[in-house]
């Protein structure tokens, strides 16, 4: 952002809102996990319903399904189902193509939780095995220039936690946390709220609901930190890590208050470092409007970002 002189003053040098850059300690969202029983379910919902990608380079069989959203992805591995205790945001570029394709899943979808609603301005979806999904156009103000992505999850947490969560976030994970009310991170919910900024357009919102929360079933969210042995130290100090995976990656998965010890929130964090091999991989997503029926050369992939100018 650039800060203009006042008319008819002389040009004076550009003044740049430099912190509007500022990315933060956690670099990268990856993506959630979340096991479903049936791979053939979960493929006919996330990419004939929702018209996103399977990878087609890793975790192509019958156990495991990865899902490209944009930059991040959706894992799937065969399991007793898991559900989120929160929504997860996406943004889609054509809502209007998204409903149609989630209306004619639908009679093969029967007999499942899925089932989805929509507004001009969004469409909520729930997956076969009660995950909630919230589905926005693009919007640069509030998601930044993605047209296919997952600029949001929002995980609930008990009243008068958010803030404790946010600091944790800060002290620990040297994320520049931020508290509110309302909206926040794309999300259209009331209540106070922890926002935790990971990556350049993502974020995790910590939620605040009176609304009864079941019990945590091992689901998971991954991210990349720069400062890697700096956060590791933090949480090894606290009795926080539950996995030293390898060199490039450990894991946590309690949220504490910082002072008393207590646990705020349960979600397990799989951490890798910048040089993780798999960080920044460049993902496949397809253009779901390209069919055989409807074809046309070049118009294959997605576009996941915003042109130049708009």
């Amino acid at each position: 952002m650039i800060t203009a002189p006042p008319s008819g003053t002389a040009t004076a040098a550009p003044v740049y809102d430099r912190a509007s850059e500022d990315v933060g300690n956690i670099v990268e969202f990856g993506h959630v996990n979340l096991r479903v029983p049936d791979q053939q379910l979960a493929i006919l919902f996330y990419v004939m319903g929702l018209g996103l990608t399977r990878d087609p380079y890793l975790m192509v069989g019958v156990d495991n399904g990865w899902i490209n959203v944009g930059a991040c992805q959706f894992h799937l591995p065969v399991g007793k189902a898991q559900v989120l205790r929160g929504v997860v945001g996406l943004v889609m570029p054509d809502l209007e193509a998204l409903r149609a394709r989630l209306t004619a899943v639908t009679p093969r979808l029967r007999g499942t939780a899925f089932a989805f609603t929509h507004t001009a301005w969004q469409i909520d979806v729930t997956c076969p095995w009660g995950n909630r999904l919230r589905v926005h156009a693009p919007d640069p103000a509030r998601f930044g220039r993605i047209t296919l992505g997952m600029p949001y999850v929002e995980i609930d947490c008990t009243p008068g936690t958010a803030r404790r969560i946010a600091r944790f976030y800060a002290e620990i994970l040297a994320a520049p946390a931020q508290c509110g009310a309302g909206g926040a991170g794309g999300a259209d919910a009331g209540g106070a709220f922890a926002s935790i900024p990971v990556g350049l357009n993502e974020r995790l919102v910590f939620r605040e609901t009176a609304r009864e929360s079941r019990p945590y079933d091992g689901h998971h969210i991954q991210v990349a930190v720069a400062d890697f042995s700096g956060v590791h130290r933090r949480l090894l100090e606290r009795g926080l890590i539950t996995e030293e995976s390898n060199q490039s990656q450990y894991r946590f998965q309690d949220i504490i208050d910082l002072d008393t010890a207590a646990v705020l929130a349960t979600i397990e964090h799989e951490v890798r470092s910048m040089r993780h091999p798999m960080y920044a991989r460049a993902l496949v997503n397809r253009n779901p409007d390209i069919t055989n029926d409807h074809y046309a050369a070049g118009h294959q992939a997605a576009i996941w970002r915003m042109a130049p100018g708009t």
